[in-house]
Formats: structure tokens, sequence, C-alpha cells
């Protein structure tokens, strides 16, 4: 009976630890519900898609911390949402000490140390939604705090990581090797995979073994067309540091009463659009390897022949927007460039004025070739969504957005790119030819907008 009378105590002592800890599980497993964190191993200012997906968690009342780099000012909808927090993590560019491999092996295991760190600091969210790539070390490391949290990882492929560093390292490169082993291994680790394209979906199956769900890439509401009330003000603020954007006749003494595109008409007051306007082609880039705008520039200089041996063209203006470590190499070729009726001009927009400036453009122009032929370039779906005509350089699944003759022109090198621009702006600024019926099928398209594309496939997952 002693025996009994003692072990009765420690008996209840174990069942109190036992309840203890199911009940801390229990509250672990709870307190993260309404929380979510939205990662990228990136700038955010430059990772639209992550912000969307934070957008679209605050929206649907869940709070969210989204973390990445702080080098660009995310869009202004993001910064006032009350249920959205910014958790910085510090870019590691000036990392450089000893042989590159050493460099690289360094950088891996520094970024793994901030981002747990960051990811430990935050409140327990009930999920972690990881852009991929960078997936190395950001998948590990987010895996790992998922086991510490309780929370379920959700990975967001946008391609492949191995791939975009086979553009620099080649493909067989041992690092190249390492990442792709990485990446297949370490997708396993999730709980929800979600994918750009249904050619990546497909591949992620097939080669991986990892089952996701196709999210393609869809405007924000904020993508459409400009009106010219607003394209006045955003011409002429452009203006103010970047010459093409003024008129040629006052390009001495600019009054700042009217831009090359725009002008108030005197007697009624109202914006107009002058005949003898340039046309404005646009392209936005990350300035990386997987874009070589030498094609453009080729195709250009066949632009600028074909005015100079008398082709009915029209001046052209070619804003190249966005930051990137190939920025001033590109910069030095179009600086040898002496052309008189088209002029360049590289610039960086402010979130609120990329949308603006797309919605005003007469043409786009997409140099995107995608590492893995898997991944679709997010800058056509925002130009769709202002019903802005593409011409976009072919790669494997690009007709899961570009439809060639129906949206846009899919050309493969400078010289058909330069016959399909000479076409294109025969007549500029006729509301004739494939131009002007490319919008017109664009405008009919009514294709669905990010916020009910993601409360299809995403909400459901949560």
């Amino acid at each position: 009976m002693a025996g009994v009378g003692a072990a009765l105590p420690l008996a209840l002592a174990l069942g109190a630890v036992v309840l203890a800890v199911m009940l801390w599980r229990r509250a672990v497993a709870a307190g993260g519900a309404g929380r979510v964190c939205v990662a990228v191993l990136g700038d955010l200012g430059r990772s639209p898609r992550m912000q969307y997906h934070a957008l679209s968690l605050a929206r649907h009342g869940r709070d969210v911390a989204l973390l990445g780099y702080l080098q660009s000012r995310p869009h202004g909808d993001v910064l006032r949402s009350e249920r959205i927090r910014l958790v910085p993590v510090s870019d590691l560019r000036s990392l450089r000490v000893g042989p590159k491999l050493f460099q690289y092996v360094l950088k891996v295991i520094v970024q793994a140390v901030q981002l747990l760190y960051a990811l430990l600091k935050i409140e327990q969210p009930s999920y972690i939604l990881l852009q991929n790539p960078p997936g190395l070390p950001g998948i590990a490391v987010a895996w790992a705090a998922c086991l510490f949290w309780r929370s379920k990882l959700i990975i967001d492929w946008h391609n492949y990581g191995f791939t975009t560093m086979s553009l620099t390292h080649g493909r067989n490169h041992p690092l190249v090797r390492m990442a792709e082993w990485y990446e297949k291994l370490c997708g396993h680790l999730s709980d929800h995979n979600l994918c750009v394209t249904n050619a990546m979906k497909e591949d992620l199956w097939v080669n991986c073994n990892i089952r996701a769900v196709t999210l393609y890439d869809k405007p924000a509401a904020y993508f459409k067309e400009t009106p010219l009330e607003l394209q006045h003000p955003l011409f002429l603020k452009l203006a103010k540091d970047h010459e093409p954007f003024r008129p040629r006749t006052e390009s001495v003494s600019w009054s700042a009463q009217s831009s090359a595109f725009t002008e108030v008409d005197e007697k009624s007051g109202e914006v107009i659009k002058p005949r003898s306007r340039p046309a404005l082609l646009i392209s936005s880039t990350s300035w990386t390897e997987d874009e070589d705008f030498s094609v453009l520039l080729k195709a250009l200089e066949g632009y600028e022949y074909a005015i100079s041996e008398g082709a009915k063209l029209p001046s052209l203006v070619c804003v190249i927007t966005g930051k990137g470590p190939l920025k001033d190499y590109y910069n030095g070729l179009i600086n040898q460039l002496h052309f008189k009726h088209i002029q360049i001009c590289t610039l960086w927009l402010e979130a609120e004025d990329y949308p603006l400036l797309l919605g005003s453009a007469d043409l786009g122009v997409c140099l995107h070739k995608s590492s893995s032929g898997l991944d679709l370039p997010m800058k056509v779906v925002d130009m769709f969504g202002c019903c802005l005509p593409v011409c976009a350089i072919h790669f494997e699944c690009l007709h899961e957005l570009v439809k060639h003759e129906e949206n846009g022109l899919i050309f493969k090198d400078s010289d058909e790119l330069a016959e399909q621009l000479k076409m294109l702006f025969l007549g500029f600024p006729s509301l004739e030819g494939k131009l002007h019926s490319f919008r017109k099928n664009l405008r009919a398209s009514k294709q669905p907008r990010w916020d009910e594309s993601w409360d299809q496939t995403v909400l459901p997952l949560l």
C-alpha cells in the first residue's frame, strides 16, 4: 500500500506534465491561426507576386509578416495595409572575402543564420509562404522554422534556382549540380506547392515527384489603361529628369506645360495627344543574364535605318525600366548608338508610377528568356492588364500567355523584331492595323485579375 501511495503523486505529476504538454502543443498549433509569413530572399519592391500574396491574405483577415530585402519601396497598398508588417533582412552583396566558391558558401551560411533568426523572431505563423528561387538556403531554413512553430510550409515555385545559376556558371558546374540536388530534395519538405505555369506543374511532378497547383500570374487591379488626365501629369513629372519625355521642339527652353506625348488644348483646356507625337515603346527588366537587350538594340538599329530610307514610321521613345547587375553594361552599349529618330531612356519608376506608364504606352517588348523554359514573364501579365500589346521573344511555354497574332507577336531574333516594329508602327497613330486590333482583343478578353484567381486557387489551401 505504501508503494501505491508513493506512486500516486508520481502518476499525478506525470499526468500533469502530459496535460501541460498537450495544452502547450494545442496552444502552439492554434497560436498562429490568422498569421502568415510571406518570405522572399530578395528585394520586396521587385517581387510583385509576393506582395500580391500578402495583400490577398490581408484582404481575408490574415496578419502578414512580409519578409525580405528593402532595397526598393513596395507598393503603397502594402505600406498602407494595417495587417501587413515588413520584416527587413539585410542583403549581403558586399560579402567579398577569399575565392568565389568560399564567398558563395559563406554567403549561404550567413543567409541561413540571418533568415532563421528573422523567421523565429516574428510572431508564430500558421503558414510560411516562401518564394523559390532562391531556394538555397531558403527552403531548408523555412522548413526548420516551420518545425519550430508547428507551421505549414508553402513553396511558390517561380522558376528553378539551379537553372538560373546555370546562366552564369554553366549547367555542369558543381555548384549548379549541388543546387539542383538540394532543390529537388528539399522541395519535398513543403506541405503545399504553387507554381506559375502548367508546364512547371508537370515538370515538378515528373522530375521531382512534387505535386503543385498552378497559380498563373494575373495583373493587380491597378494595372489598367491610363486616362489622358493621368498620363499628362505623369509625363510632365518624368520630363523634369528625362529629356525624351520633353517635346523636341521645346528641348532648349522647355515650358513644363507640354510633354512629348501630351499637351493641353488651348481652346477646350482638355489634354490631347498631338498627331506628331513619337510612339512610346516600353520594356521592363531586372538587367540579368536571362534577358539579352542587345536583341532590342539591334532591332532599333533596323528601325532607324528604315526611317532614313524613307519609311513612313514615327519617331520612337524607348523606355527601359528596372534595376539590376547588367544595367551599366547595357547603358554603355546604348551610349555608343547615335540615333536621329529614336531616344532610349533607362530609368527606375516608383511602384505607383509603373502601371501608369504601362497604361500610357503604345507597345511593350519582352526579352525574358526563361532559364528553365517553364516560367512566364510577369511584366507581360502586367502589360496585358493595361491592354498593352506585346512583342515577346520566343521560349518553350510562352504560348500559355502570349497568343501570336491575337494579343501580340512572338519573335526569335533582332531581325524579326525589327520587322514587327516596322509593321506595327506603320501609319502611327492611326486607329487601324494590327496594333489597334491587338489592343481591342485585350480589352475584349476581360481576363481575371489577381484577387479572383487567388481566391479560387490559394484560399482553399489555407
